[in-house]
């Protein structure tokens, strides 16, 4: 799998876009299941499962699933001021922060000993679908279920830019 991605939303919260990679090969895709932005489905190249992500009854946090329908991970928004602060909390994997100036589109992931695991940034979004680039780092998280990692972030952004207009 390439260690760079790229991946985008769709304006309604649902269908599918392609996973590519740098030479615009489909690795992949993402399944927008809800016009509700309520989960999504992360599919290999071979148009096997690979990950889950949803949001809980009544949650914020967003929960990661394998293949197997096995929890694997859960993405929540830490209280931050001046940035935009994340945690992705790997079960039995580690514990993820994932950091943002308050303005930029640039993103970084960093392990517990502070050692880079992924980045990203929102390449588009202004007239078009919010759309990443993402570099995995890591050894330990596979660039699908960062995939998951990145679009729940996102999903957790709008839901917090939509209950602040509301």
């Amino acid at each position: 799998m390439a260690s760079t991605l790229y991946f985008k939303d769709n304006f309604f919260n649902s269908g599918k876009t392609d996973i590519l990679s740098e030479n615009q090969e489909v690795l992949g895709e993402v399944d927008l299941r809800s016009s509700f932005g309520s989960g999504l489905d992360i599919y290999n190249a071979n148009g096997d499962l690979m990950y889950t992500g949803t949001f809980p009854m009544l949650s914020g946090k967003w929960n990661i699933t394998n293949a197997n329908d096995e929890e694997v991970g859960r993405v929540r928004s830490r209280l931050a001021f001046f940035a935009k602060k994340f945690e992705y909390e790997a079960y039995d994997r580690g514990i993820y922060e994932i950091k943002s100036e308050i303005f930029s589109t640039q993103y970084e992931m960093f392990d517990e000993e502070g050692t880079l695991a992924a980045s990203f940034q929102r390449v588009s979004g202004w007239f078009s679908a919010d759309a990443y680039c993402l570099e995995n780092h890591s050894t330990i998280l596979d660039s699908y279920e960062l995939v998951a990692v990145v679009m729940g972030m996102h999903e957790i952004q709008k839901r917090q830019r939509s209950s602040s207009n509301g």
